[in-house]
């Protein structure tokens, strides 16, 4: 179940209450006149179960009420109540299977911006990479996977492409093409430190890596790893089961890959850096068309099954 809470001016509180009231997915509907100070009207909450919030929310901005008032949405870890069980059971489909479209759009929005804490933990797992890759290490490939935020942008990118937001898509590049060099010329630094202080050598980058090697090898089953995570990845976001994306996200090679690159641009090795590059690209590029294309089924698949208008208000559509 999801909570909204919208302030309402005083002239649409009445539209916005019947439209709720029609709404067989939401209950525990409560208005509480005039109480908003700022902006200034009604405040109306109520509980939504997730396969009607894209309709409600998408109704409510039909009335304007994002522009004239507000509308706040929150998912409620803990709902005990009859009338809550019976939404959920009246609401069309399976929660499990909504797309909350705005609840991901600014989830994905807050991920892929770059900002100091982005750039920091990319920086910090691409270092864990590379000690990862020169001590062969496969433990610290993973820590490194797991720490890395690259997948915000990427999961910014593919909604950004669904919805059309020019904006979304240009911060999660910005963040993508910005972090991966800075992260990546910081690592060269980080290789060259330790190397002076004795712990890195060359011939560690050279020398037989049998578990790491794959890294900085590209191939088709590289290919297809990395989109079948793509497709894992927008399924936990969208669903809100954020257990699975720990998964997915030390099932691809990413942010390893540019730090395999940064170690061999370090010492010279442009072959192993060529490779790691051409990982990272391949990656990188099967994770977005993989959740770009699962967005676009998940939309399809739940515009074919659900109506078009509202059941109770006329003149309000879905889209």
């Amino acid at each position: 179940m999801l909570h909204l809470r919208a302030i309402v001016p005083r002239e649409k509180s009445g539209a916005v209450r019947r439209l709720l009231e029609a709404e067989p997915g939401v209950t525990h509907l409560v208005v509480w006149p005039g109480v908003a100070v700022s902006p200034p009207g009604d405040v109306i909450a109520c509980d939504i179960a997730r396969e009607s919030a894209n309709l409600v929310l998408d109704d409510l901005r039909a009335l304007g009420i994002d522009e004239d008032g507000s509308i706040a949405l929150e998912s409620l870890d803990v709902a005990l109540s009859r009338s809550a069980r019976e939404a959920e059971s009246d609401a069309p489909g399976e929660g499990a299977d909504a797309v909350v479209w705005e609840q991901i759009t600014e989830a994905t929005s807050e991920e892929s911006t770059f900002t100091v804490t982005f750039l920091a933990f990319l920086t910090i797992a691409t270092m864990i990479a590379a000690c990862g890759v020169l001590l062969d290490n496969p433990i610290l490939i993973v820590g490194a996977m797991v720490v890395g935020p690259e997948f915000g942008p990427l999961a910014g990118l593919c909604v950004a492409t669904v919805q059309r937001r020019r904006g979304l898509a240009a911060r999660s590049a910005f963040a993508l093409l910005a972090g991966f060099p800075i992260a990546m010329s910081l690592t060269m630094a980080f290789t060259w430190l330790l190397t002076w202080s004795g712990d890195f050598d060359k011939s560690m980058l050279e020398g037989d890596r049998p578990q790491t090697s794959f890294i900085y090898q590209p191939d088709w089953l590289s290919f297809w790893v990395a989109f079948l995570a793509g497709v894992a990845g927008i399924l936990s976001l969208t669903s809100s089961k954020s257990g699975a994306l720990i998964g997915v996200l030390i099932s691809v090679t990413t942010v390893p890959a540019a730090a395999n690159a940064a170690v061999a641009v370090a010492y010279g090795d442009l072959s192993q850096a060529g490779g790691s590059l051409g990982q990272l690209g391949l990656n990188l590029g099967a994770i977005v068309v993989a959740g770009t294309g699962t967005l676009l089924a998940q939309r399809y698949a739940w515009s074919r099954t659900h109506g078009k208008h509202h059941p109770g208000v006329p003149g309000l559509r879905r889209d």
